[in-house]
């Protein structure tokens, strides 16, 4: 049962760190003589990590064999170190009979962490498979090779503990003296294929990595790393202490590893970690050459002068520095990403082929080098308001990951990345591209509908110019053509009937006085039309207080009567725009209206309170009336605001000084 199984990995997860902090006190507490020479061993830190690792993973799946691979390998670490220390501090007081004892589960311990931990957690990792049958074999061997080397160590008559001498030597019952002059040789044997099996263990993990998709190389990427990484310094602790340690240490890195590689959460950027690390081992590899190298050379050409040596070494290592760092940086990334791999350099080209062409060719080089970058099966990219509205290169799929093109806090198109082409890690490596290629996108697809607000504005500003021509033409002609026309044939009528019928052309001048004071109100419209009155009867901060709604506040900072007609035309009529909406459609409780002038702009800020833009919003024609207007003028437009936050307009329309209008 689930919950059984949880348990079990919770007592575990207890036990184990209990014995290894037990194992630590009672080594600590040994006499000198008897103390072995390092208190820590990889045992000791995989007692302490993997079976609390194995325990969340339990939680999390009962039926996940890595976690109870974790949790027994961590368990008999736990065992080795126990029984380990419990021996020697048996035998320091002379308890021959305990030590003997605790001689078998101590080698128990040690064959059971060995074979789970080393030979089977890679060869399981991550899915809990083997990557094919034929890796059977590599189990086989592996518990041939381990279990050998734990009945070497039941049936030898010497101490247990390698590496150091022991005060007396631990009796062992079981041993079998025919087989002493054949210990060295079964145990070089045994040692050789557990060294040859461990590597063996880390090369499926390699295997497996060539054959998954991206998300699984990222996946497999941390277990790798880790156990590769253990495997060189284990190696190289045989040679170096100092080295031996790193392996101790690093024994706690390997749960943490498989932890990420189980969960698949974010995966935390390993192909970074992995071309850090390369570039790292390279440089130190490398450069140590050089150094010793060039040190040695000099030592022999130029014998006795050892300063003379360090210091040449030196500058030929800080000369070959910098240059192998590059090249070693470019190896990595085009083994990780292809042929493109610094997002800096697509970003070089990407500007350089943005200069070349209008903003939709620039649209295309974007969504080429994008596409490129990311190694993706297809990307579209979608302007609003835009022309073209949308371009793609290939196929983006039918779940596509979105990206919003913001610019300047609004949002000016969406970037659709498809699918990824096989190839390695590609996650990590897509958010720093997009991270530094996503910007430039916003800039061209603002552009973009800069140049479709430009063309639409001219076209409407011709449109406009000949329909106010046409109209002005037809209320001329038909309107007050006609009517002064008739006016002037009453003037007529009125002069040859004054002297013989008076009250005849008293009516027909009442008439003309009528006729009169509709030409009055037709000039009025007319003029509306061209300007609006209350610009000139109140002046542009009254007349936008009076288009306000109730609930509006008028700020006005600075001096406004000298602005220029255009400006405040364009002022009051966005105004007007913008409050006319929220009397339709925001329901808002107050409206803030700011009117400022600046060194050389005007900036008017329409807010409210009100319900918000949608999400989905399309430009309507009030919207791109106040776009237009501002761009006519050279002037900035932006407008914000989400679902229940409000909408907020601003605008900046430019003001020359006042000797440019003077001139």
């Amino acid at each position: 049962m689930a919950w059984a199984a949880r348990v079990v990995a919770f007592l575990v997860a207890v036990v184990s760190p209990v014995l290894a902090v037990a194992a630590l006190l009672i080594t600590a507490w040994l006499p000198g003589e008897w103390r072995p020479p390092g208190m820590f061993s990889p045992l000791t830190v995989a007692a302490l990590t993997f079976p609390a690792v194995g325990a969340f993973l339990i939680a999390y799946n009962p039926r996940l064999r890595l976690a109870w691979l974790m949790s027994a390998g961590g368990l008999g670490g736990a065992v080795y170190s126990f029984c380990q220390a419990g021996m020697l501090a048996a035998a320091s007081r002379g308890d021959q009979g305990m030590a003997e004892f605790l001689r078998f589960p101590a080698h128990i311990g040690w064959a059971v962490c060995s074979f789970t931990l080393e030979i089977l957690l890679p060869l399981y990792s991550p899915d809990g498979r083997l990557p094919s049958r034929r890796w059977r074999v590599l189990v086989v061997l592996g518990g041939v090779f381990i279990g050998a080397e734990a009945v070497r160590q039941f049936v030898r008559p010497d101490p247990p503990a390698e590496g150091y001498v022991l005060p007396a030597v631990i009796h062992n019952p079981l041993a079998i003296p025919a087989l002493a002059p054949y210990d060295d040789l079964i145990s070089l044997v045994a040692w050789t294929g557990i060294m040859v099996t461990i590597p063996l263990a880390a090369v499926s993990l390699l295997v497996r990595f060539r054959r998954a998709d991206p998300v699984g190389r990222r996946q497999i990427g941390w277990p790798l790393v880790a156990f590769a990484a253990y495997i060189l310094f284990m190696l190289a602790g045989i040679v170096s202490m100092e080295l031996y340690w790193v392996s101790v240490i690093w024994a706690g890195v390997i749960p943490v590893a498989l932890l990420f590689s189980v969960m698949r959460y974010r995966l935390y950027d390993i192909d970074t970690i992995i071309s850090r690390a390369f570039v790292a081992a390279g440089l130190l590899a490398v450069v140590g050459g050089v150094y010793f190298g060039v040190g040695a050379l000099s030592s022999l050409i130029v014998s006795g002068f050892g300063q003379v040596a360090g210091l040449a070494a030196a500058l030929f290592t800080g000369a070959f520095f910098q240059p192998l760092r590059r090249m070693l940086q470019r190896a990595i990334d085009r083994l990780l990403y292809g042929p493109v791999g610094d997002p800096r350099v697509l970003a070089e080209r990407l500007v350089h082929e943005m200069r070349q062409g209008d903003p939709a060719q620039a649209l295309a080089s974007v969504i080429g080098v994008l596409r490129e970058g990311l190694a993706v099966q297809g990307i579209m990219v979608e302007v609003i308001d835009g022309e073209p509205a949308q371009q793609v290169s290939g196929q983006v799929g039918d779940s596509p990951r979105e990206v919003p093109l913001i610019w300047h806090g609004e949002q000016v198109g969406r970037l659709l990345v498809g699918p990824p082409n096989p190839r390695r890690f590609p996650a990590a490596h897509d958010e720093r591209v997009l991270a530094t290629l996503v910007p430039y996108a916003a800039d061209v697809a603002h552009a973009l509908r800069l140049t479709a607000d430009l063309q639409r504005s001219r076209e409407r500003i011709l449109t406009a110019q000949e329909e106010e021509r046409r109209r002005l033409r037809r209320d001329l002609h038909d309107g007050l053509g006609q009517t002064i026309s008739s006016m002037a044939m009453s003037i007529n009528m009125a002069r040859l009937t004054l002297t013989n019928s008076p009250e005849e052309a008293d009516g027909l001048l009442r008439d003309l006085h009528s006729g009169m004071d509709a030409v009055t109100g037709d000039i009025q419209e007319l003029v509306y039309g061209l300007r609006p009155p209350a610009l000139d009867d109140l002046g542009l901060a009254a007349a936008i207080e009076a288009l306000a709604v109730p609930g509006t506040e008028v700020r006005v900072d600075g001096e406004l009567a000298d602005l220029p007609a255009a400006v405040e035309v364009a002022a009051y009529r966005i105004a007007q725009e913008a409050l006319t909406n929220v009397r339709r459609h925001a329901h808002a409780t107050h409206v803030r209206v700011e009117l400022r002038r600046e060194a050389e702009s005007l900036r008017l800020v329409i807010a409210d309170d009100g319900v918000g833009l949608p999400r989905d919003r399309r430009a309507g024609v009030g919207l791109a009336s106040m776009r237009e207007r501002t761009a006519e003028l050279g002037g900035r437009c932006r407008i914000t605001g989400g679902p229940g936050e409000g909408t907020t307009v601003e605008v900046v329309l430019p003001v020359p000084a006042t000797d440019a209008l003077s001139r």
